[in-house]
């Protein structure tokens, strides 16, 4: 599986480990991902997302379908049919 985030884009990126010595060895940030499922009344339908920490408190803001809606918008290809029943 893929570590990186649905909503976001937000995948690992790469860095060094700098030893007290000043020495550098390359090293990865991977971001924190959760699995975590949303009921969206407004399709009335229950989707799995693989999600950022940040992604998960823009939709506690703004709710799910309003941010999925904006994500898709903006380009992010999230996997789920948004059309209304």
């Amino acid at each position: 599986m893929s570590r990186v985030c649905q909503l976001t884009g937000k995948r690992p990126i790469t860095g060094n480990n700098v030893s007290h010595s000043k020495q550098k060895t390359k090293r990865r940030f991977l971001p924190n991902l959760h699995n975590k499922r949303y009921y969206i009344p407004e399709i009335d339908k229950w989707v799995s997302l693989k999600l950022s920490s940040s992604a998960m408190r823009n939709i506690n803001k703004l709710g799910v379908y309003e941010y999925l809606k904006r994500q898709e918008k903006a380009g992010f290809d999230i996997g789920i049919d948004l059309t209304k029943k």
